[in-house]
């Protein structure tokens, strides 16, 4: 095993890996919950049961799509890359598609697998290898950069300390309400044990931000340690279902596979662009087995959407564990098997709140930024491509968006400097395809 995945080579052993897959999986364990909530429409009082997604079947199902997507990552890729229902497009199909348009789940859940095929065929050819490789590095480190603002942005929301502000946009929240200041303790705790230069310090400051939780009543003590696991009998090959229906075979439904397909490519390239980079596997700009790990997202949407769940995709929470110490394939094994072991130990996963979480997603958005110094900001054509794209992922709340935006700049910028030959010809398809998006968006 430590020769399969070259521990040696990456400067990494069991013990990091274990940590690392684990950090990860606390970081994302999140997913097992929210997914579910959103996908069945939990939040809407007044929608008929029968046309909602079951709760138990859609937990399963997210449980066996990261599972399984976060193996074949694991093995093939060998990236310390962990892949769940993405946060983003669960919202679009379930608001979107389901509730906005009334298109039933079963037809959602069939764009979903027709847009993974489609995603595995375009990597079996080559192509998104190509399309990553031809983007320019200094884009790519701004992608990380602005991967990093966001997930700080969102662990500061989850925390409460940014808040809704409808003066300003957003503000400061209450720092005296007992999550946040949890939160603020598990930001400070990850900090001292980050500074001491304690390997794991992003896993032990969740620990000890959660035990600390339940000293003082903020997170409740579990009830139970196993439970009953659910059918998944309801979602299982629903997908299929919706190719003899007729009425599937529309225009709004072939812009509804599009758009999954859109934004699960941008947001899978600039994710794992940006975990590469952290883990330091990106070489001279290129992703080594860049085609394996793309193969292995592929696959995980394709399944997912058979299982019966949106579409799975490489998560960026995965650098909370690459700053445990993760390096290899190896730590995306143990984060699987904590996902199969999560349908048994449910109960157990609700000491892990947004409290316990954000501070990791802080603390990794600050490792994450740290790209911007490879940045070539004394070029004015360099630095308004990358500024835009990372600061519009915040700002827009959308890694694809952010990306859309300093791609459309990059060859104005490059062109009007005279550095037309610098320009890969793909990055000029990139600025059309932008471009449209936002017409018809």
């Amino acid at each position: 095993m430590q020769k399969y995945f070259e521990f040696e080579k990456h400067g990494t052993n069991y013990r990091r890996e274990f940590i690392g897959g684990l950090t990860t999986f606390l970081a994302m364990a999140y997913i097992l919950v929210v997914n579910p909530l959103t996908l069945s429409l939990a939040s809407i009082k007044d929608y008929p049961d029968a046309l909602r997604m079951d709760y138990g079947a859609v937990f399963v199902a997210t449980a066996l799509a990261s599972a399984l997507g976060s193996i074949v990552m694991g093995l093939l890729g060998k990236y310390p890359l962990a892949l769940a229902p993405g946060m983003g497009l669960n919202a679009f199909f379930a608001y979107t598609v389901v509730l906005g348009s009334g298109i039933p789940w079963q037809h959602a859940l069939g764009a979903v697998l027709i847009s993974g095929i489609f995603f595995l065929l375009l990597t079996l050819t080559g192509l998104r290898e190509k399309i990553i490789n031809a983007i320019p590095v200094d884009l790519k480190h701004a992608v990380g950069a602005g991967i990093g603002l966001f997930i700080t942005f969102v662990g500061l929301q989850d925390a409460k300390i940014i808040v809704n502000n409808d003066a300003t946009l957003v503000g400061l929240g209450d720092l005296t309400s007992g999550p946040t200041l949890l939160a603020i303790f598990g930001i400070i705790i990850t900090v001292i044990l980050m500074t001491r230069g304690i390997n794991g310090a992003v896993f032990y400051g969740m620990v000890i931000t959660a035990i600390v939780g339940m000293i003082f009543g903020e997170i409740k003590m579990p009830t139970k340690v196993v439970d009953t696991v659910p059918s998944l009998a309801p979602t299982f090959g629903a997908a299929f279902s919706s190719f003899s229906d007729s009425s599937f075979y529309t225009t709004s439904m072939l812009g509804i596979i599009l758009t999954f397909l859109f934004v699960d490519f941008f947001d899978n390239a600039g994710t794992l662009v940006a975990v590469a980079n952290q883990a330091g596997i990106m070489k001279d700009n290129k992703l080594p087995r860049a085609g394996r790990a793309l193969i292995s997202d592929s696959i995980a949407s394709t399944v997912g959407a058979i299982l019966g769940t949106s579409t799975t995709t490489s998560y960026i929470e995965s650098s909370a564990g690459v700053a445990a110490g993760a390096r290899t394939g190896f730590a995306s094994l143990v984060t699987a098997g904590l996902f199969i072991l999560s349908i048994f130990f449910f109960p157990l996963l609700s000491v892990v709140t947004s409290s316990v979480t954000a501070p990791a997603l802080i603390i990794v958005g600050v490792l994450m930024v740290s790209s911007l110094g490879n940045i070539d900001w004394k070029r004015f054509e360099i630095a308004v491509p990358a500024f835009l794209t990372m600061i519009a992922m915040p700002l827009s709340y959308s890694i694809a968006t952010g990306i859309a935006v300093g791609f459309i700049f990059y060859p104005i910028t490059m062109i009007v400097k005279g550095r037309i030959k610098e320009i890969n010809p793909i990055m000029y398809l990139f600025f059309v395809i932008f471009v449209l998006y936002f017409i018809f968006k």
